[in-house]
Formats: C-alpha cells, structure tokens, sequence
C-alpha cells in the first residue's frame, strides 16, 4: 500500500480574479494529486494529498510559478489528515472576515488580442474579451470574494459558450468574472450630443466623426475620454475650450509602438513601461516633426503616450486602411470634475464637449482615471496612480493596525491599511471642487468596504483648512486622530515603499505644505522616521506675496526673492516688468508690513521665481507649469552650479539669495535661458548633497530619501542620485507612489500606524 501525506496551504497576496485556481488545480492534476481549492475572503485555500515525492514536486512548482497577474505575499503550509479523496476539485468561494488584495485592471493580453483580432473566431470584433489573464477587476467588483455575483457583470447571463468555458478548469476563461461574448454579453451603442441613437457601426461611424475633426466621448474601463484628432490644432482647440482645459498637457493614444517612434523618442525602460500590463500614460521626449498639433503639450517637450489597453481602443485603431491618426484621450469630465462614469451622467456633463457618445452598457463600479509615469534616473516614476495600479497594495515593513488615512487636499488619493498591507485608492484629484469632494466620499467608503477595514483611528494633514483634514475631523468624535505633518508623510511614504525601517536623511522638496510654526513649508530637509521628525535644515524663508496667488503667478515669488537677495527691484528684469506698477506697490506693501505675505521655505515656489527671472513663464494656467517649462528647457545640457550658501544653526539654512544673484548675474551677460535653467538644476542637486553631507556629519546617518512633488523633475532627481552615490550615500526615491501629494495618504497611514504601535 502506497504512502500518502497531506497539506494545508494558505496563499495570500493578489490570487482571485487572475486564474490562480485553474493554475493550482493544473498543477494537482499533473502530479496526480487529490484535494481541492477555493477562494476565501482573505486569499485562497489549498488541501492537497498523494505521494510525499508528487507532494513535494507540487509544492515546488505552486511556490516557484504563477500565472500572469498573481503577485504571492505569503504562503503558509502545515501538515494534514488525508481524507481519501478519489479527485482533486475547485470549491466554491467561502466568505469570512478576512480580506486580500485585488487586481487592478490590465491590459488586453496577446492571446484575447488574437481572437478579437482573427475573423474566425466566435469573438471577432468583440469590444469586451478578456480572460484571467486580463480585462477589468477592481473598476467591477462591489464585494469579496471576487465571484461574477460580486461584480458589475451579474446582469449579464453567459451563453452556453461562456459558461463552459467559465466552468472548465482547463480554459484560460475558467471563472473569469467579466467572461462574456457577443451572444451574451456588454454592446456597444453610439448617441448624438442630445443622446439620440445614430445608425450604422458605432465603431466605424466614431472613427468617421474623430477623423472629420469631431470630438467624441468614449466609455472606457474606468471612466468617459475625451477624444479627438491629436494632429488637427483646430479639433485639440475646440477641446481645450469646451473643456476648460486651458493649457495643461493632453495625452495621446496610438495604435502600436511604430506610430509612438514616429512621435517620441523612446528608451528601453519607457518602451518596457508603455507595453507593461498596466499600460500607463508615459512621458515622452517629443520629436521636433512629429505631427501632434502645437496646442496638446505646449512648451514642455514631451508627450503623454499610451497604447490601447482594452479590446475597445485595439479595434478603434484597427482600421482597414490604417489611417486613424494620433487621437488624444483626456479624461471625460470638464476640468477639475471627477471622471465620468454613467452613461445618463456622461451625457448631462458632457454633452456640451463632446458631438458624440461611445457608450456600451457594463456598468463602472469604481471610477479609475489614467495611470501618469515617466523614466526618471534609470527606473519610474509614478506621477498618478489609477489603472492598472490601483489598489494593488504596498507591503508595509511592520503589521498595521486598521486605519484610514485620508489624504492631502491636492492630487487626493486616500490609503487603508491592515496587518501587513497598506492599498492605495486611484487618484481621486482635487478637492476644491464640490464634485470631486463627493466622489473622494464615495471612495473612502469603497475602500473601507471593499478591504473590509474598520478604522481604529483615521490620519490627517496638520493643515486644519484642507477639505480632508475636515473630513477627518467630522467623522465619529471617538475615532482617534493622527494628524501627521505634511513633509513627515512624503518621507514615511517612500520608506513605506522601499520597507525602510530607522532614521533616515529625508529631503522633502514640494510646493506647499502646513509647517508646525505656521509658515508654508517645502524646502526641507528631515531626519524622520515613522513616529516622528527633527528638521534640521530648510531652505530659507522669504514671502509669499498674496499666498496661495503666488502659486499661480511666478512673478510674484521673482519680486519676493529680488527684494530679499538685492533689497530693491531692477526695472529691467522681466518680472519687474511683468508686473504692474499697482502690482508692485502691493507686493511691497506686503512684504513690509507682513499682510497676506507668509513665509515660505518652498523649494517649488524657488523653482517658479528663478522660471519668471529667466523669462520663462510668468502667470501659469496650472500647477507647476513654471517649474515644468524650467525643466523642459533644461533638457540635455549642463552648466556649473550657482553658489551654494548654508548658514550654521539649528536647522541649518539654505539661503536662497546667492542663487538669485548668481541668476541676475547671468541675466546681465545675457546668458540664454537654456544655460540658466542648467545651471540652476545643477545648483539644487549641489545644494542637497552638501546638506545631506552635513547631516551625515552630525548625526551619523548614510540613507536619504528623495521624495514630494519637485522630485518628479527627471533631471534633477538624476543629478541628485548621482551626486550622493558619488557621496557614499545609500539613496532611495519613489517607483510605486507618486512623489506628490497622491502619495501622501501611504505616509499618513504607515505614521499613524508607527505611533498607534507605540501606544
């Protein structure tokens, strides 16, 4: 009689919606095991038997393969009673108080792509193909465990077809939850601006109306675009006006990596990062003849590119005679509103910008907008988190009690975290707008449902106006409250990333953010780490005349940094003229008796100043554009850094003034701009290794942490990395947050948990 031993197994980590259960039931089957696996709500369970050698082997191959999407966070096994069993089965899902990670939604996979692509499969043309391997997850699902009852397609009731496929171990479809065809599953409709159905193809008639210059709106995995030509500069106009998008980048959707060298030049790591399953807008060097109308990106030399990542976008491209250009895809919403997701809202927000409407009817569960990143210092850089990203989950170095951390104000994303996992909501935007406030509500509670955490306390921004921080603070008055120093949170986030526990040298660089001593804060350097902080340099106060105005008019923090660095203003520098002769008489009145002028160390605003001094951009039309044009302008050159000055004292101080002189230096021997905006990148990474070499010096520490939203500047976080690996440090900046405030909820949430720990 033959030996047989049993196991218990226990997976955690992203294992449902992504064909993990098919892949171990494979496995079983193949070594001639019996048992069964099921999904519960914290992950997946496993009982398996047989010979200890076919035992052994299964264990090997279940720990050192997977499919596609499934990302193990732990496996845990122990020794079990054999039960006899005669075959080895997939049992139904078991729900509990547990929760487990979800998939985001990723891109169509090669072999949907084929089938839709190939006239003789049943599936054909079929806009909404997916299998385990890819299609939607996190934009459908409204509970766990993840089955299709949970899911937005429970209307949807498969055909015979389907559902063998969906009940087959052995089919890449085995309970694919959004598993559908054209017999039985989500349609496609086209409508006029007032909603009326037109006739003919919607597919063929929507690329009709976007090559004659149209703009449409399209239904897609997450949320509405808008889409137009991206070469006519008349149809990206007419958007642009309709949308209330004045000058911020739009982004551009082609057909295949061909048609994006046509426009950008691309490295190995951005064309890896274009074609990876998540399929993010990236942030390419645009070529001087690459047809994309002036007005999509103007004066930042690059272009926001992505590939089509659903069925949808392969078949709107797949033409037959190739000719559908370049299309911009820019979220469906008018400016600063959140994405649409409704059809009837679609239509009620949108039908003033858009002629026509692509609908199809699987209803969106949970809004995601476009996923942002560039290549920066050889690896990337998140700028928005959403799909393809959202909510897979940042692994903590420490077990989290459970708490919500709500966010900053700006760029709002908001974080859950639980035991060992912190997950990350999609970018929500800004909450100064009253719709985008409603949907960050409805976000929080997605996240609290869906990972079923219930709060034990809730992090804030120290900020007492920011509309988070309220929100916070009007929740259950027993609810204990962290509040958490804006500039702390963007250093604990990117420890939280790379698991980083200790002090660390945190170089926390941004536009704004709320100082304990009541100025704004943004040039900072901290040694910090998850339970608190010591500042102990910054770059040196001036004014900020009219607050938060001098955020959208450089010209001002020009003004402000003259009068402090020479004590009067030369009528001959552009910002001087920029300004009117009453612009001038407030700003100074304002700075000399200190009304509505705070103080500010903020590196951003450094930024704005020395982008108005060099004639760059004096008035922005949105945030960070001075900075963003700066930097453009800067692009493959290099120069010798202005002074560096730091006066001893507890902190230390960055003094601003002799950068500012060493600019107007330039300006006077007519130096171009390019050479100025090079030599002042050089200047700010210059600065932070000197710094960072006088902390080392005191406090003994050799790791820094770059982080907050300057650090999305390739440019400068590469001559920054550079010059502190050349300085022995040990360096870490973002690749899984966002640098930006739609990081910050991560920091909130790994402090507050560090301090509950504490306690």
């Amino acid at each position: 009689m033959s030996v047989v031993t049993a196991r218990r197994i226990v997976v955690e980590g992203v294992v449902q919606g992504v064909g993990f259960r098919p892949f171990v039931y494979a496995l079983a089957t193949r070594r001639r095991l019996t048992g069964w696996v099921r999904n519960t709500a914290s992950g997946v369970e496993i009982e398996v038997e047989g010979p200890p050698d076919a035992l052994e082997a299964f264990l090997g191959e279940l720990r050192g393969e997977r499919p596609p999407l499934a990302h193990i966070e732990c496996l845990r096994e122990a020794d079990a009673l054999p039960q006899g069993r005669d075959t080895f089965e997939i049992e139904q899902s078991l729900d509990g108080d547990g929760f487990q990670p979800v998939s985001p939604d990723v891109a169509t996979c090669p072999e949907c792509l084929r089938e839709i692509m190939d006239p003789r499969d049943r599936r054909s043309g079929y806009p909404f193909t997916n299998c385990t391997d890819c299609g939607p997850r996190f934009t459908i699902i409204r509970a766990v465990p993840y089955d299709r009852p949970s899911t937005t397609m429970a209307g949807f009731v498969m055909c015979p077809h389907c559902r063998a496929e969906y009940e087959n171990p052995r089919d890449r479809r085995f309970h694919a939850q959004p598993n559908a065809c054209p017999d039985c599953g989500p349609r496609l409709s086209l409508s006029d601006a007032g909603g009326n159905p037109l006739p003919g193809d919607p597919l063929s008639e929507a690329r009709r109306l976007l090559v004659g210059g149209r703009i449409v709106a399209i239904k897609g995995v997450g949320g509405f675009h808008l889409a137009c030509d991206a070469t006519s500069e008349a149809a990206v106009s007419r958007l642009r006006e309709r949308k209330g998008r004045e000058g911020k980048p739009l982004a551009v959707m082609v057909a295949d990596l061909r048609d994006v060298e046509q426009l950008c030049v691309i490295s190995t790591e951005e064309r890896r990062l274009l074609t990876s399953t998540a399929r993010p807008i990236v942030l390419l060097r645009t070529r001087q003849a690459s047809g994309v109308a002036p007005s999509v990106a103007p004066n930042l030399g690059r272009l926001g590119v992505m590939l089509p990542y659903s069925p949808l976008h392969h078949l709107l491209f797949n033409t037959p005679d190739g000719t559908l250009p370049p299309l911009v895809m820019t979220s469906g919403n008018r400016s600063e509103e959140p994405i649409a997701t409704d059809n009837a809202d679609a239509l009620g927000r949108l039908s003033d910008i858009a002629d026509a409407f692509l609908f199809h009817d699987r209803p969106i569960h949970v809004r995601c907008d476009d996923s942002v990143s560039r290549v920066a210092a050889g690896g990337e850089v998140p700028i928005r988190r959403s799909r393809g990203y959202a909510p897979f989950p940042v692994r903590l170095p420490f077990e989290s009690r459970p708490v919500l951390a709500v966010g900053a104000a700006l760029k709002s994303a908001v974080c859950v975290a639980r035991g060992p996992y912190a997950f990350m909501s999609p970018h929500i935007g800004d909450l100064e707008n009253v719709e985008t406030y409603v949907s960050y509500h409805g976000m929080i509670e997605r996240m609290v449902e869906l990972f079923r955490v219930r709060p034990i306390a809730v992090a804030h921004d120290l900020h007492p106006d920011y509309l988070s921080t309220r929100y916070a603070l009007g929740l259950d008055p027993a609810l204990p409250r962290v509040a958490v120093q804006h500039h702390h949170a963007h250093v604990a986030a990117c420890m939280a990333e790379h698991r980083l526990t200790g002090p660390v040298i945190g170089v926390a660089f941004d536009g704004t953010g709320y100082g304990p001593d009541g100025a704004v804060w943004g040039g900072e350097f901290l040694v910090a780490d998850y339970a608190g902080f010591e500042r102990v340099a910054h770059l040196g106060y001036v004014p900020m005349p009219g607050g938060d105005r001098a955020a959208r008019e450089p010209f001002r923090m020009a003004l402000a940094h003259l009068l402090r660095a020479f004590g009067e203003w030369d009528p001959e520098l552009s910002p001087v003229r920029e300004a009117t002769d009453a612009e001038r008489r407030m700003i100074r009145w304002q700075m000399e008796r200190e009304v509505n002028a705070p103080l500010t160390s903020s590196m951003g605003r450094l930024f704005d100043a020395v982008a108005s001094l060099a004639g760059v951009r004096h008035r922005a039309r949105f945030e960070a554009q001075a900075a963003m044009e700066l930097e453009a302008l800067a692009e493959g050159l290099a120069g010798p850094p202005y002074p560096v000055e730091i006066a001893d004292g507890v902190p230390l101080v960055l003094e601003p003034g002799p950068m500012i002189r060493g600019v107007v230096d330039d300006l006077a021997e007519r130096t171009p701009p390019t050479r100025i905006a090079a030599r002042f990148h050089a200047t700010v990474a210059e600065a932070i290794v000197r710094v960072s070499e006088r902390v080392r010096a005191s406090r003994g520490l050799d790791r820094v942490v770059l982080t907050g939203g300057v650090f999305q500047n390739a440019i400068l976080l590469g001559a920054t990395r550079q010059g502190l690996d050349a300085c022995g440090f040990e360096v870490f900046s973002h690749h899984l947050v966002p640098p930006n405030d739609g990081g910050i909820a991560l920091g909130q949430a790994a402090v507050a948990a560090a301090r509950l720990q504490g306690a």
